[in-house]
């Protein structure tokens, strides 16, 4: 039998197989609600170990995208409950994905009185999609130190929320360009205070946070998703060393913290030397996601880096992608002009075999 489709145990975390649906921002979330459409989504999809959900506001601010979910109100939890209630009739563990956009948004796509904020005050170039078509990102405002007191706050509220709403866990997203690689490039990261500055004061947001969602809810029940060399985000390149050094010093921090998992969104850019350290100072799961076939996810499990691999479009576009590994069957294809939309076109209605 295949490994990916052997059942996983490491330290507290077991799941049925070792495959995991990646999480992929859709915009079905219409009016930033947990609906009866995506509960038949996740629900097809259940075939899977671990679901990680879309990208998931944890504050009002968050929301840099139209029709993205949120967990901030009790509204959006009891959305929420019904899917994880779904996806656990098939003995799927299913995370919620904690994702704060930070500079990347506009202030249309925001509820009334949020404001969009970053590290430091300099806006991102290019345009984001909002509800009135695309727009240049907004200028953000820079967050003080009591402003990021409120940030991990609202990620600790959201985390118990995610309890409470039935998940088996949260990830914090910290790639794509996104807050929490806002604070770790120093390109974006201009504060001259304890979070800005030399790689060990612009790594201590991260720190904290987790910290704090750890203690608030259980270091069995935290993973993160990182993508170290991305420049998505109008993240201009920093110096290799430097950014090697950023992503070793993150996962010693983690292995201290003991979290769930580290999920990696692989690209070209990514040094061997990299991956090594991540490896050497992390014991944890690793979860290698990013351009994996059910082949070359089969070699990654067996080369010993990853844990689990993780993936985005193949599950996108396969609802029974773990049938299809099993019986070596084709894959559909995705159409890319319906990932993003408000119905079940291209979402819900991808054939089976």
């Amino acid at each position: 039998m295949k490994k990916l489709l052997k059942p996983f145990e490491k330290q507290n975390l077991k799941l049925k197989n070792h495959t995991v649906m990646a999480p992929m921002t859709r915009t079905r979330a219409i009016g930033n609600m947990p609906n009866a459409l995506m509960v038949k989504y996740y629900g097809q999809r259940s075939g899977a170990g671990l679901i990680v959900t879309e990208g998931t506001a944890p504050v009002p601010n968050a929301l840099g995208y139209p029709n993205i979910p949120g967990i901030f109100n009790k509204q959006q939890i009891e959305g929420w409950k019904r899917i994880t209630e779904r996806v656990h009739k098939d003995g799927t563990k299913i995370f919620l994905q904690l994702m704060h956009t930070g500079r990347i948004g506009h202030v249309d796509s925001l509820p009334e009185n949020a404001i969009l904020v970053a590290p430091s005050d300099k806006r991102a170039d290019g345009e984001i999609f909002t509800t009135n078509g695309m727009k240049p990102h907004s200028k953000p405002t820079a967050l003080s130190s009591e402003g990021i007191d409120d940030v991990i706050n609202g990620f600790v509220t959201a985390s118990k929320n995610a309890m409470e709403a039935g998940f088996d866990g949260v990830e914090l997203h910290g790639a794509n360009g996104y807050l929490l690689e806002q604070f770790l490039n120093p390109n974006v990261n201009t504060r001259e205070d304890q979070y800005g500055g030399n790689v060990e004061n612009r790594i201590r947001f991260v720190v904290e946070l987790i910290s704090a969602v750890l203690d608030a809810i259980g270091k069995d029940k935290v993973g993160i998703r990182l993508s170290p060399f991305s420049n998505l985000g109008d993240l201009a390149n920093y110096p290799e060393q430097e950014v090697h050094q950023t992503y070793a010093l993150l996962a010693k921090a983690f292995e201290n913290l003991g979290i769930a998992y580290i999920h990696i969104a692989k690209n070209a850019e990514i040094p061997e030397k990299t991956f090594q350290a991540i490896r050497a100072a992390y014991s944890g799961t690793i979860i290698l996601c990013n351009g994996l076939t059910p082949e070359t996810g089969e070699d990654a499990l067996n080369e010993g880096f990853a844990d689990l691999v993780a993936y985005g479009k193949s599950f996108l576009a396969n609802p029974d992608l773990v049938t299809r590994i099993e019986k070596e069957a084709p894959l559909n294809k995705v159409d890319f002009d319906t990932l993003y939309g408000v119905d079940e076109k291209g979402y819900t209605d991808y054939p089976t075999l």
